[in-house]
């Protein structure tokens, strides 16, 4: 038996691993797991290439709990070490430069990143342990060997009878840890970090029914068996090339991990790179709702089939964060911080592969076939128009096949909506108009007084409308395009013309009567405005101006650096069609009756835009009964 002391530059690093690892302190099992892992295959391995001469056969990695002596124990049957290994790769550890790394991550929160860096993975054993042995026997034809430390730098070795290739580690673990000795906690780490874990890992065992034998009869019972409990898919989807692969598969996968999600994703985008970096996995586009933010951490990452993360923030653009899935990097080290991410170039070239990706499998499923994309359109848009706005690259790519559905559940690129609406929507200004609703039923009337005139109105009705049509306008360089709500004015000067509509008003008619409505209405939220319209159309209306609105909208969504500028007013037109009927019965009004007319219309024209409420709502109830009678 030999004692020794671990050659670490400080003494304290037992209780550095405790205080910096303490919050992810779970991760112990994964560690350990990955490094019996890499045992086994760096053994066939070496195997393959003959320079172990032992018989690989058929192994795994076992986890055991026993309670009685309060230990947890990682059994594999990889390459095993020597005595001599044990004190190189165990007892000298690669940690030079301690007191620096404590003096600058004393102040931090930020623990991830430490074990991967400094190469403690065994190590973080003794977050949960008091005590840990190793029992180990290599491939070479040499004695077993039995290591022993307390948690303080003084270690024991000595020989063991241990004669079965592989290693033993058993966990002595401390009282404050006593959840790891609990069979549904070990298990869900389990579920949780190695559920696809390259070799099996036997977790107890469990009863297997066996098939009744040909001919047994009818009230034969089956038999069962005791076999291993494996845990995990050691050949998951990802890992496998998509020509092996059907529709089918896919599925079976996406239900593997989500096995609480109910809905069938849209369609899957199969991920497999190998240059200038390594990168697999399977991203699915799911039925999202309008609301972004909840749809995020779906996405996991994997580094050689074991968890790392499901915040992939850094590795997957912020846009795709809404899809689900998986995807693998050997390039990417188990514990990742985030600022490690955002500094790494191998990480920025993932997330610009992905977002390639994405982008050829969505033009390639519009081209292939258009109608199935069009019925997907409203699953999808969010997606695809956040992308947009915040990927100049994935835009380029996206203006192709990106939709614009009309109210009338028509599709048009914006190279067709142009091409199509040119003519028809051009102003005396040489503007290329675009009209576009967010509400069918709350801008029905506007909507129909567009669609009379002979105009493509479009629905725009996601959360982030407003900063995606200020950068298809800006971005368009070959036409001046302006999107206009079909409610922000009357269609008539929305798209107006040379050949204007002449007022049946006279100039004094007008000035005596604007100031009429102004005193009715009295209400400096309003600007009252006096257009010659069709006869035909609403004596009064209620518009937004389009950029009052769009500010409003993209304050609302927090963009365009409009935060903190407090709330902007709620300003409205009051349009007044000077060629209604209405508007010369109140010029003829006397008092009374004139401001009666005016609130009447008034109270109509915000009825029709969900505008009246409380008091004014009882109040314009009252007048029209008195109206009636």
């Amino acid at each position: 038996m030999s004692k020794g002391n671990i050659n670490v530059s400080v003494e304290n690093i037992f209780p550095l691993i405790k205080k910096f690892l303490y919050s992810d302190h779970e991760i112990f099992l994964r560690e350990l797991i990955s490094n019996g892992t890499d045992a086994t295959t760096k053994l066939k391995h070496l195997i393959s290439i003959g320079e172990a001469n032992v018989e690989y056969g058929t192994p795994q990695i076992e986890i055991k709990i026993d309670k009685d002596n309060k230990t947890l124990h990682i059994i594999d049957q990889g390459l095993g070490m020597t005595a001599d290994e044990v004190e190189k790769y165990i007892n000298q550890i690669a940690f030079s430069g301690a007191e620096e790394f404590l003096e600058k991550y004393k102040d931090s929160n930020n623990e991830t990143g430490v074990i991967g860096h400094f190469g403690l993975g065994f190590y973080s054993a003794f977050m949960v342990a008091d005590k840990v042995e190793i029992i180990t026997k290599s491939y070479k034809d040499e004695p077993a060997a039995h290591w022993i430390c307390d948690g303080s730098p003084e270690y024991t070795l000595e020989a063991h009878d241990k004669t079965e290739r592989g290693t033993e580690i058993i966990l002595h673990i401390s009282e404050d840890e006593k959840d790891f000795l609990e069979e549904h906690k070990i298990s869900g780490l389990l579920t949780k970090y190695n559920r696809f874990n390259q070799i099996p890992i036997k977790f107890g065992t469990k009863e297997e029914t066996l098939p009744l034998p040909e001919g047994a009869a009818e009230d034969a019972k089956p038999e069962t068996k005791t076999v291993d409990n494996i845990i995990n898919n050691t050949n998951p989807a990802w890992t496998k090339k998509p020509a092996d692969l059907e529709g089918d598969d896919y599925k079976t996968f996406y239900r593997e991990l989500y096995p609480m999600q109910f809905e069938e994703p849209l369609f899957h985008i199969h991920l497999n790179v190998d240059y200038p970096f390594n990168l697999t996995g399977i991203l699915y586009f799911p039925r999202l709702s309008q609301n972004m933010d909840i749809q995020k951490d779906k996405i996991q990452l994997y580094q050689n089939q074991v968890f790392v993360t499901d915040n992939v923030e850094g590795i997957v653009p912020d846009f795709l964060q809404m899809l689900k899935g998986v995807i693998d990097s050997p390039d990417i080290p188990l514990n990742v911080s985030r600022s490690y991410l955002q500094a790494d170039g191998a990480v920025k070239k993932i997330s610009g592969y992905i977002t390639k990706k994405v982008a050829d499998k969505l033009s390639s499923l519009f081209k292939k076939d258009r109608e199935d994309f069009e019925q997907k359109w409203n699953d999808i848009k969010v997606i695809i128009e956040y992308g947009m706005l915040s990927e100049d690259k994935f835009f380029d790519k996206a203006k192709k096949f990106a939709l614009y559905p009309t109210v009338n559940d028509t599709y048009f690129t914006f190279d067709e909506l142009v091409e199509k609406t040119k003519d028809a929507q051009t102003d005396k200004d040489g503007n290329h108009v675009i009209l576009y609703a967010a509400n069918k039923d709350a801008q029905h009337s506007y909507i129909e007084d567009a669609k009379a005139k002979g105009y493509e109105v479009l629905l725009l009705d996601s959360p982030i409308v407003s900063h995606l049509m200020q950068k298809l306008e800006t971005s368009n360089t070959e036409a001046k395009i302006q999107f206009k709500r079909v409610d922000a004015d009357h269609v008539d000067n929305l798209i107006k013309k040379d050949d204007t509509v002449i007022s049946k008003l006279t100039d004094e008619e007008k000035e005596k009567l604007k100031p009429v409505i102004e005193g009715a209405v009295n209400n400096t939220n309003y600007t009252v405005q006096l257009e010659a319209m069709d006869s035909s159309a609403s004596p009064f209306l209620i518009t937004v101006p389009e950029f009052m609105r769009r500010m409003k909208e993209m304050q609302a969504s927090g963009g365009g650096g409009m935060m903190g500028m407090g709330n902007l007013p709620e300003m409205y037109n009051l349009v007044v069609n000077t060629n209604h009927e209405l508007i010369g019965d109140i010029l003829n009004a006397d008092g009374d009756k004139q401001k009666q007319l005016v609130s009447q219309a008034f109270d109509l024209a915000k009825l029709s835009q969900n505008l009246l409420h409380g008091e004014e709502l009882t109040n314009f109830i009252k007048r029209s009964y008195e109206l009636i009678k």
